[in-house]
């Protein structure tokens, strides 16, 4: 019989709702897990999503109103013996929770099987402004460190009051055997857009710096693939500014590949929303650089960290169309810079953002929230206690 001290130990990876097509990073760093085992939990998921694993533990299993009447009752009060006996059933050593919101919601979860908290703090969850003493306190006593995807997230949870001393900065990472360079003829005249059709994402100054590059670049054209409550919005203003924009909706990953890979340019323009929503760091950027497309977008929140401007890509001050223009412009004239900025963004995405390279970090991490020794080599578990929630 196979030796239970030798198995992985196990971490729960919660989110809130599991899991958006959107959300394509937490699934690449789960799957990059080797030391530990994770279990997927939360309260419920949404349609459509991500593959989730048949062990996946949730509050709900459906998409209906009563599965989000269960879901905002648990938020509130915390109590669902059944959900966390199926929990507790995991075994695990360690909760992980994505952004502060999930964070909050696990709270009840993790004190109820007294292990550690890690919560990685992604962007809207704290540069949207809100009442962070009110709504986070308890969470900044409790949990044991927050993961910031990017030094501006990590100045911004410093901002909103979150603990000094528990604030880590650490990349995600791209999955560079997916996200790689591909012998794909390019359209010479494309540019790419991929996210959520929402005021942060910036679509609209993409569509009015292509109505200004028209002028020199007549058969410049747009793709956008993403949904969200602006799309008629867009759609509507892309006709009634000539701009030759398909706007292809939501699609797979894979397909979302493919036009990376023909694409000549990826621009996602983000701005600062009116509630204060910013970009954290853009993981499709660094998508899109390690498939050698180089990127054009605005100098905005995280993004500098991982477009660096005149060597992996080009950026322009927020919200000024004419200066996207002429930078969209510059990389649809000639091939010298972007062959510079595609080789040297795939460079760069390699030696910062390898997937695996900063998921073995994660689990060092993990290693030391949890207390992890090592004894004849044989790993051996003892929860840190005064670090559980």
């Amino acid at each position: 019989m196979k030796n239970d001290s030798l198995k992985k130990p196990t971490v729960l990876i919660f989110k809130e709702t599991l899991l958006p097509l959107s959300e394509t990073f937490i699934a690449a760093q789960v799957g990059e897990l080797r030391q530990f085992a994770p279990r997927y939990v939360g309260l419920g998921r949404v349609s459509p999503s991500l593959p989730l694993p048949n062990d996946s533990i949730l509050l709900t299993n459906t998409v209906s109103s009563i599965s989000e009447f269960r879901q905002k009752l648990y938020r509130r009060v915390g109590i669902a013996p059944g959900f966390h006996r199926r929990a507790a059933g995991a075994g695990a050593q360690l909760m992980h929770a994505h952004f502060a919101s999930g964070g909050r919601s696990s709270l009840p979860l993790a004190r109820h099987l007294r292990i550690p908290l890690v919560v990685t703090l992604h962007g809207s969850d704290v540069t949207v402004k809100v009442n962070f003493r009110q709504r986070y306190e308890e969470l900044w006593r409790k949990a044991s460190t927050f993961i910031c995807v990017s030094e501006f997230i990590k100045n911004e949870a410093l901002k909103a009051g979150f603990p000094e001393e528990k604030l880590l900065k650490l990349f995600i990472g791209v999955d560079l055997e997916v996200f790689r360079p591909v012998d794909t003829k390019r359209d010479p005249n494309l540019v790419v857009f991929v996210g959520r059709l929402v005021e942060k994402k910036g679509c609209s100054y993409l569509l009015e710096a292509m109505a200004q590059v028209l002028g020199k670049h007549r058969n410049a054209r747009v793709v956008v693939i993403g949904d969200g409550p602006l799309r008629a919005t867009l759609e509507t203003s892309a006709r009634q500014l000539n701009v030759p924009a398909e706007f292809l909706g939501p699609q797979s990953a894979p397909i979302v590949r493919e036009w990376m890979s023909r694409a000549r340019i990826f621009c996602a323009p983000s701005v600062t929303a009116a509630n204060g929503d910013s970009e954290g760091l853009g993981m499709v950027f660094a998508e899109a650089q390690a498939m050698g497309t180089p990127v054009v977008t605005f100098r905005h929140g995280g993004i500098p960290e991982v477009v660096l401007h005149e060597k992996t890509g080009l950026l322009a001050e927020e919200r000024n169309v004419p200066e996207l223009a002429t930078q969209l412009s510059r990389l649809l004239e000639g091939d010298a810079l972007w062959n510079q900025l595609s080789e040297q963004g795939v460079a760069m995405i390699r030696e910062r953002f390898d997937v695996r390279r900063q998921t073995s970090m994660l689990e060092d991490l993990y290693v030391q929230a949890c207390g992890l020794t090592q004894r004849a080599g044989v790993k051996t578990w003892a929860v840190n206690h005064s670090s559980a929630a």
